[in-house]
């Protein structure tokens, strides 16, 4: 048995420029997501970028800013998605990386959708902080799932994949123990990574769309 196959198969690319829309997009909403982070910090009074998380941003008067943010990098997120899905493999890995994208996207809309921190609201169903919980977990898996689909295919992303998982899971649970006088700062170090991540998914669906040949592979 070849030992592609008994890894993962070569994905075969059937339209190269609707991958290279995706990537682009998957680029745009990281874009978008820092710079509504740097003019919400920025814009909203006495905000401390350190100290107050990025929910903090996402309520009150300037809450627009923070939440036009997280949908642009829900955007990214469903780009990745569709952009896994035209690249299915034929495992169910590849299929399992598409829908966990898809519902990080969605976890990320329903954060900014509903405005129930940084407020002290508790009117009603408070589901936020279990989202962030569930959305933790699930960037976990697309990381660990990522570094094994693109083993064989892209080594350099595999690797990323690893690195950013190991750092979600020291990192993401230690954000939910540290005093709140740093937990701003580490959150945004978390965001960092699943941006950068994000951004290096799009640039890997770049370069293999314009070398939709899998003998020129890996990458």
């Amino acid at each position: 048995m070849d030992s592609r196959s008994s890894r993962e198969r070569m994905p075969r690319i059937d339209s190269p420029h609707l991958l290279i829309l995706l990537a682009l997009i998957g680029v745009l909403g990281g874009v978008v997501l820092v710079a509504g982070n740097i003019i919400g910090s920025i814009v909203v009074p006495g905000h401390d970028w350190v100290s107050d998380t990025v929910s903090d941003l996402a309520a009150g008067r300037y809450e627009i800013i923070q939440d036009v943010a997280l949908y642009g990098y829900a955007g990214t997120l469903f780009a990745l998605g569709l952009a896994t899905a035209h690249l299915h493999g034929g495992s169910w890995r590849w299929s399992a990386l598409t829908l966990v994208l898809v519902l990080i996207a969605v976890f990320v809309v329903i954060i900014g959708a509903r405005n129930e921190y940084g407020d002290g609201d508790s009117d009603g169903i408070v589901i936020h902080i279990y989202v962030v919980y569930a959305m933790g977990v699930a960037f976990v898996i697309c990381f660990v799932l990522a570094a094994l689909l693109y083993e064989t295919t892209a080594a350099w992303f595999s690797n990323a994949s690893w690195a950013a998982a190991s750092l979600w899971i020291v990192g993401a649970p230690v954000f939910f123990m540290m005093p709140t006088t740093y937990d701003g700062a580490w959150e945004r170090g978390l965001g960092v990574v699943s941006m950068l991540w994000t951004t290096a998914y799009a640039w890997l669906l770049w370069r293999m769309a314009r070398q939709p040949d899998a003998g020129k592979w890996p990458l």
